[in-house]
Order: structure tokens, then sequence, then C-alpha cells
């Protein structure tokens, strides 16, 4: 029997979920929390297989009470059923430890399903969410690393492919040459290169000035 937590603080939704989940022969709802901090209690105080999160409640939204659980109990099965599909509500869910993510406009049948398959190792995702992950890592497989350079630091970069010294660069750009050195400093690590003739050639080979 797979055992179930409700955290919502919808009473209606906990009610009908719960009602729902208790007709089915391999699921049964041992807990309910009206909030994110009573949440957290009743989920390591029953160690449930699968606990049903909602994300906006009071005293303690669903993001935090994720982290909190899962920073205590790393097995937590933690599936977020929200209204919300925005960047700023299912990224950081799934960063806190979610492994599954629906909406409130699920039918009861695809939350058993998902609970089921979340409880065997799998993971359920909306097919926004999927689309919102899938273009994250694409977003990410293209970050190159002079994308981190401030616009200062690509100034001296450039200055520094034209063979000028710190002292040089520090008098074109009005900078202390401590300032200059710092700058250097940093775009050398943020280059992950050793001296400044390769950070000149990573410039080059990335098209960051013409040859």
């Amino acid at each position: 029997m797979i055992e179930v937590l409700l955290i919502d603080d919808h009473e209606m939704v906990r009610m009908g979920v719960s009602t729902y989940l208790n007709t089915q022969n391999d699921i049964t709802v041992v807990g309910q929390a009206s909030n994110g901090r009573e949440g957290v209690r009743l989920a390591l105080e029953l160690k449930p297989d699968i606990i049903l999160m909602d994300l906006v409640m009071d005293e303690m939204d669903g993001i935090e009470a994720t982290k909190e659980i899962v920073s205590t109990w790393k097995d937590a099965n933690i599936i977020i059923v929200t209204s919300f599909i925005d960047d700023e509500k299912v990224y950081p869910a799934l960063d806190a430890g979610a492994k599954s993510y629906l909406l409130k406009t699920s039918r009861a049948s695809d939350i058993a399903n998902a609970i089921r398959t979340t409880y065997n190792g799998g993971a359920v995702l909306e097919p926004v969410v999927t689309n919102k992950m899938m273009n994250r890592m694409r977003s990410n497989s293209q970050h190159q690393l002079h994308d981190d350079l401030t616009s200062r630091e690509k100034e001296v970069l450039h200055l520094m492919t034209e063979g000028k010294a710190n002292q040089e660069i520090a008098d074109e750009l009005f900078l202390s040459l401590k300032t200059v050195k710092t700058h250097v400093s940093n775009i050398l690590t943020k280059l992950e290169v050793s001296d400044r003739t390769q950070a000149v050639i990573y410039a080059f080979r990335h098209g960051l000035v013409k040859e």
C-alpha cells in the first residue's frame, strides 16, 4: 500500500483528493496538512511513501517546505500539485527536490497514476514543465565562459588582445593599476585560463575580437 501525505491549504482540495485516493486498492492517505510548516512536521514524523505538495500556502510555501523535508530526508518523494506554471515556481520547486510536477487541473486518475510512477522511481511532469526544462537545458548548454564577463572586463580583454600592458590599459580606461590587475585576474578565472596569452587566444577563437 502506497502511503500518501496531502499538504494543501484548501480543505476542499484535500477532501476531494483524499476521498478519491482512498478508493484505490493500492493507495491510502495517512495524513493531511493545511500549510507548509505543518506539512514538514508530518512528513518527517510519518515518513509517507509520497507527499503531494501545494506551492502557495500560508506560514511556509511549498518550495520552502520541500527544501526543509529533503534537507533532512533525502529519500522523500514529493509531487508538486499546483495551479502555477511560471518559471518562478517550476524551477525552484524542482531544484528543491520535488520529483514530479502536476497541475490541479489534472484528472484524479492522473494524480493517482503519478503517485504510482513516482513511488516506483519515475517522474511525471506536465508537458509545459517538460518543455521548460528542455529549454533550460538548451540554454545552459549554450552558455559560454565569456558570458560571465562584465562589460568592463570585456573592455580590458579587448585591450589585452591589442597587446597593451596593464599600465597602458589603466591609462586608456582611466582606472588605477590595481583595478586593472583585479580585472585581469577575474578574466583569467572566468575564462579558465592560466595567463594573458591564453586569454587573448580564447578571445580570438570565440570571435570576441576581429583579427
